[in-house]
């Protein structure tokens, strides 16, 4: 079964509401979702878009539109749930680290971050001396996980209370599910040498998959499939959505009532970002020069929705959804078209960066140069108008360097001479284009201006090479080619069995899973260390590009990305039933 065509609907509101919208409601969330093509197309079906947009603005009742009274509501519930995070602060700490945790993880955070910085930081004075003032393995692990999440140097030896005199985790800790569970999402914020939190993250994974079948097994297996810190919230909340937290009882139902607003109202700004991104692409017309080019505006979305979560940031996902269009389309152009001497003419011309230099190359690259060259600078215009500086060397800059790594590995693959492992991995890092997604997400989110100036692109070197580490490996890991490509692709587990011999591809994989820990490893202290600085926008693009990698190369058995799909179909289609009008009236009885 292959997905051909997304197909964005608007979240339709109960029958009493929008009776219109519901009716668009029911059209199918996938076109021809049991079609019998081979290959996820990853595209939109815009006119679909077009006509249920029509209906969002129509009239409902007293001259009111439907956003007007979405809005209203809205804001009051967010008044609502400010009010109730101030009063957890001052009548019960613990269920203040519980109201935050449950915002968190409905990704509604980005409306609460003054509060929940003023909640945290009372936390850690306040506990800093102590063993933290909490007992329970529960609150221990949650506070130590919010604490460090957001730069705070919390020490994992808070956990050696939990351990009894052989040096191993007390026994009764096996009944604490909960406590399990919370002392396995803090063991995915650990450093190198907190051999604690190693032992941490295989014992309560052991001991909570032994358990599953006595246990709520769909929380529990969420839970390890995807852990807060290495998950994209945007992408999980709807699972939470339809979930009880516990320890908020009194402010349960007005969180999730507020989230569910919330999702609709993003999820009408994404579907209208990816009906831009796509009208876009098909204007620019390259996927009609390369008919074997990935033509996927959707699953490049995803990468920039995943990036830059906040909603504010509408014309910077769309820019940067520009950037990844290319980084994969010029891929396809060395894996699939490109000769050998087209290649070097294109990346000399990417290199001189004036359209002189494209004169000489075949009418497919040519277009494609002037395509890039030309965005790229229409997207640095726009950076100098809007935050004062022109970082268009810069971004030129990062191009040539993916041109240059995309050419170094033709020749190796042409030449059938594979180089050392380590040689790949360090050519494959640039390859992997995340140093392009993550400096134009340092220039687009004006890190520069909203640090004061005390970061800078070459701060971000470290935590650039951890996050594009992590994807060359886990993309050589893949279990599939993308989507049926026949490219000229390299593989890091190939080049090392190639170097060790006599190691067998179980031995070569467990290495590859090692290095990529040990890289998770080095992201986390690199993100602490500029959290503290205020750079929080690149470090959580960076490690939201890090937390996509195993949903965008995690395909099966017949090379279909299952888990990214379904994924996008609960974030940006599936519909959430809402009635602002009776809870406005709940409001005001």
């Amino acid at each position: 079964m292959a997905v051909c065509n997304f197909v964005p609907l608007f979240p339709s509101p109960c029958p009493n509401f929008l009776t219109n919208i519901a009716e668009i409601g029911k059209t199918k969330l996938f076109s021809r979702i049991a079609g019998k093509t081979t290959c996820a197309k990853w595209r939109i079906d815009k006119n679909l878009i077009a006509t249920t947009n029509l209906s969002i603005q129509r009239e409902y009742q007293n001259g009111h539109s439907f956003m007007d009274e979405f809005d209203i509501v809205h804001k009051r519930k967010l008044e609502n749930i400010k009010q109730l995070l101030l009063e957890s602060k001052e009548e019960d700490p613990i269920e203040s680290l519980i109201l935050i945790n449950a915002i968190q993880r409905l990704a509604i955070d980005h409306h609460f971050q003054e509060e929940i910085e003023t909640i945290l930081r009372g936390h850690y004075v306040a506990t800093s001396i102590s063993v933290f003032g909490f007992y329970s393995l529960r609150d221990v692990s949650l506070l130590f996980r919010l604490l460090r999440q957001e730069g705070y140097p919390v020490p994992a030896d808070v956990f050696h209370n939990f351990k009894g005199k052989d040096g191993k985790f007390k026994g009764h800790l096996r009944r604490d599910v909960r406590g399990l569970m919370e002392l396995y999402e803090a063991s995915q914020l650990n450093l190198q040498g907190e051999d604690i939190l190693d032992e941490a993250a295989k014992y309560t994974s052991q001991i909570l998959s032994e358990r599953l079948p006595e246990l709520d097994s769909e929380i529990v297996s969420h839970t390890l499939m995807y852990p807060y810190h290495k998950s994209v919230a945007r992408l999980t909340a709807n699972f939470h959505l339809k979930k009880s937290f516990e320890g908020i009882n009194k402010c349960e139902k007005p969180l999730k009532e507020l989230a569910s607003l919330d999702f609709c109202m993003v999820q009408r700004i994404y579907q209208q970002e990816l009906l831009q991104i796509s009208t876009w692409w098909e204007e620019l017309g390259l996927a009609k020069e390369l008919k074997l080019a990935r033509d996927q505006p959707t699953k490049w979305y995803i990468w920039s929705l995943a990036a830059m979560t906040d909603p504010s940031l509408s014309e910077q996902r769309i820019d940067l959804t520009k950037s990844i269009a290319f980084i994969y389309y010029i891929d396809d152009i060395f894996d699939l078209y490109g000769k050998p001497d087209e290649l070097t003419l294109f990346t000399e011309a990417i290199n001189r960066w004036e359209h002189a230099a494209i004169e000489n190359l075949p009418e497919y690259m040519k277009i494609c140069c002037k395509a890039l060259i030309n965005t790229t600078n229409e997207i640095g215009y726009k950076i100098y108008r809007k935050h004062g500086y022109n970082p268009i060397d810069y971004l030129r800059k990062t191009w040539a360097s993916l041109c240059n790594a995309f050419l170094v590995e033709s020749k190796w693959f042409a030449s059938h001479e594979l180089p050392k492992a380590d040689e790949y991995l360090e050519n494959g890092k640039v390859s992997s284009g995340v140093h392009v997604v993550l400096v134009f997400s340092f220039f687009l989110t004006n890190v520069v201006g909203s640090t004061g100036n005390a970061v800078h692109l070459e701060d971000i070197s470290d935590l650039t090479s951890s996050v594009s580490t992590i994807l060359r490996l886990w993309d050589d890991l893949g279990s599939a080619k993308d989507e049926q490509q026949d490219g000229k692709d390299g593989s890091f587990v190939e080049c090392y069995m190639k170097e060790h011999r006599g190691s067998s591809i179980v031995q070569a994989r467990e290495h590859v899973n090692n290095l990529i820990s040990s890289e998770w490893k080095r992201l986390n202290k690199e993100s602490f260390r500029l959290n503290q600085l205020s750079a929080s926008s690149i470090t959580k693009a960076s490690l939201n590009v890090a937390r996509m990698v195993p949903l965008m190369y995690s395909y099966n058995d017949n090379q279909r990305l299952s888990i990214l799909e379904e994924h996008v179909k609960s974030t940006l289609f599936d519909e959430i039933c809402l009635d602002c009008h009776l809870w406005n009236q709940e409001e005001h009885n």
